[in-house]
This record gives C-alpha cells, sequence and structure tokens, in this order.
C-alpha cells in the first residue's frame, strides 16, 4: 500500500545523457568560485545512473559539498587526476579494480605529475577491489582512506572494509553493518567461525520494491521473524571475529559435481597475479560434472601471460574443484562505463569454449 508521506527515489539501471544547456555550466563554475573551499568534493567516476555514484554524490551535497565531473563522459585515469589535481577533490567513488588499477597504472607511469595530496576518501561499491591495488595508491596518498563498502542500489550499508596506510583489509574481507546479518534460509544468524555461508542481509528502511516486479521484490525483500529484511543475493561467511568474508552471488553459483563455485572468489583470485589486468569466470555445461569453471583472463599491456602458469599459482589459493578447467586469454574484458560486465556475452562465450572442448 502506498503511503501518502512515502519519498520515492527511482533509480534507473539504463539512461539518456542530456548535456546542460551552453552557459549553463559557467554559471556552475562561477558559484563554486565564489562559495570557496567547500566541506567536500567529489568526482562519481562512473555514471550518476549508477547506485555507487549517485549516492556518493547525494551524500557531499547534503552535507554542503560539490559534485566534480570530469569534461569527457568515457572514463580516463589521466583526465580524472587531472580533475582531481585542478579541483582538489578530497573524495572519488568508484566500482572497484575496474576503475582503480588504471588510475593506479597512471600513477605508476607518471609518479610525479599529479598532486592529488587533497585526496582523503576513495570508495568503491559494486565489483572486487583487490588489497595489492588499494596498497599502490596509498602508497602514492598515503593520507588515504581506501573505503570498500559491501552494497547494492536495495541495501546500502551491508558490510564495510577500511584501508589506510596503517594497514590494508584483505580482498573482500569486510566488517557487518549495525543493522546487517548473515542468516540462514531461516531467518537464523550464521554461527562465526563454523565455516557455513548465508546471506547477507539488512533490515530497517529499504526499498518498497522493485518497479512492475512482485515476485523479484518478494524474494528480495523478505518478512523473517516479524522484520523486513533486503536480501540481495550475496554469500558469505562469518568468521570468529565478527568480519565476514564475501563469496559472491548465489545467482551466478556454478554447481561443479555437487560442490559450490561463486565466480568472485575465483576471479580474485586470478587478479590479485601480477600480470593480469582484469577477469570474469563463468560456468558452463559439462557431462559428467554438470557444470565446469572457465574464466576469461585479460593480461595487463604487454604482458605475456601463461595459462597453465596462472593454473599452477592458484593451487595454493583455491581448492582443486574452483580451478578453471579451462583459461582463456582474451583482448579486452570490455567492462561497461559502470565497471560491470556483460553477462549474457561471456556465459555464450563459456558455452562455446565448452562444447568446443567436449
Amino acid at each position: 500500500m502506498w503511503r501518502q508521506d512515502d519519498l520515492f527515489c527511482v533509480l534507473n539501471r539504463s539512461a539518456t545523457i542530456k548535456y546542460p544547456e551552453d552557459g549553463a555550466l559557467d554559471v556552475v563554475r562561477k558559484r563554486l568560485s565564489e562559495a570557496g573551499e567547500l566541506r567536500a568534493r567529489v568526482i562519481p567516476a562512473a555514471p550518476l545512473m549508477h547506485g555507487t555514484a549517485a549516492f556518493s554524490a547525494f551524500a557531499v551535497l547534503d552535507s554542503g559539498g560539490a559534485v566534480v565531473l570530469c569534461e569527457h563522459t568515457k572514463f580516463d585515469p589521466e583526465e580524472m587526476l587531472d580533475t582531481v589535481e585542478a579541483h582538489r577533490v578530497t573524495d572519488l567513488s568508484i566500482v572497484g579494480d575496474a576503475f582503480a588499477k588504471p588510475l593506479l597504472d597512471a600513477l605508476n607511469a607518471h609518479p610525479k605529475r599529479w598532486d592529488i595530496s587533497s585526496l582523503k576518501v576513495m570508495l568503491s561499491s559494486g565489483v572486487m577491489w583487490s588489497a595489492p591495488v588499494k596498497d599502490g595508491l596509498i602508497e602514492h596518498a598515503p593520507d588515504l582512506l581506501c573505503v570498500d563498502t559491501l552494497g547494492s542500489s536495495e541495501a546500502v550499508g551491508l558490510a564495510r572494509s577500511i584501508s589506510s596506510s596503517r594497514g590494508t583489509a584483505k580482498t573482500a574481507g569486510f566488517k557487518l553493518g549495525p543493522d546487517a546479518q548473515v542468516i540462514r534460509d531461516d531467518g537464523t544468524s550464521v554461527t562465526p567461525g563454523s565455516g557455513e555461508s548465508g546471506l547477507v542481509a539488512i533490515a530497517g528502511r529499504a526499498p518498497i520494491g522493485y518497479f512492475n516486479d512482485p515476485e523479484k521484490s518478494a524474494r528480495t525483500f523478505r518478512e523473517i521473524g516479524g522484520r523486513r529484511w533486503t536480501t540481495p543475493g550475496d554469500f558469505a561467511t562469518v568468521n570468529e571475529d565478527g568480519t565476514v568474508t564475501l563469496l559472491g552471488r548465489g545467482s551466478g553459483c556454478i554447481n561443479t559435481g555437487g560442490e559450490k563455485v561463486f565466480p568472485e572468489e575465483v576471479e580474485e583470485s586470478i587478479k590479485i597475479h601480477p600480470l593480469v589486468r582484469d577477469a570474469v569466470v563463468m560456468g558452463a555445461p559439462h557431462e559428467r560434472f554438470g557444470q565446469q569453471v572457465i574464466a576469461f583472463v585479460e593480461p595487463n599491456a604487454g604482458s605475456e601471460l601463461d595459462p597453465e602458469e596462472l593454473k599452477a599459482a592458484l593451487q595454493s589459493r583455491l581448492a582443486g574443484y574452483k580451478i578453471p578447467r579451462h583459461l582463456v586469454i582474451v583482448e579486452s574484458i570490455g567492462r561497461a562505463a559502470n565497471g560491470k560486465v556483460d553477462q549474457a556475452r561471456w556465459k555464450a562465450e563459456a558455452a562455446r569454449v565448452g562444447s568446443a572442448s567436449a
């Protein structure tokens, strides 16, 4: 039932960009210069249709700060660093390694080109942000806080980790938010240190539902034990100290020989390799095991990556059944502007690779 006092924010997954009229940006620049030093200045690196970008922009505006945008709409790490320096940007919101790695590559290639001392917080959500990349960024900006958040458009504030010059949180390791838990199907909490996986859920204020999709709304927004929980579909285990290790989204889970493999966990292990720029892992049909794990890997520019050597490196980080049966080297993963991959494309490619090897 709709309530008269409900406030609505409709977040679209796709949008058409409308550019401002001539002179409009000049007015904004004049007002910003008149305002002087503001409390915060944020660059939302992803398009503003993306939840991470939109929510970080809203938060800074609400605190009396300013949103700074790059002139061009396509992500260019050098242009972004130019903009950070020119406008003394304090906050940068990104989407994982898809943005962080190119920024780090640019800083490594030109270590003294940019003054980014104004940058205090780099926030990420949506995809994996690996610990070695955080370490590299902090080397260039010792006062930087790398805030890695676990959440989604439907559930903000599930968990987070903070890395700084004092120490780096492990990849995919998070501390739960005050209203978040890892729950079983019956709504009871997973026991810390048990190794049991559960759904990451958050109670409290939440969206009313998905527009015109009551079935998906019922799966995501659940009444459990008299409370309304939001469960976007992320699975995790709870460590003895109460921190959680993210496994991945249940909808993408690969069942191979009765064992569950979360693609994000395998991708994380692949991306840690120093010669790897990006990777995506998919499941494909297998006559004996039901499904098989297939990985597509984009090497760093100019690097020669041997798939068998990469497989051998994965043996120290993954159980045998999680190691991809096929590792395919590709020129580019081709992420979209919001940092996400084309799931349909790579699922079809995985099916092709799997059938060719049958």
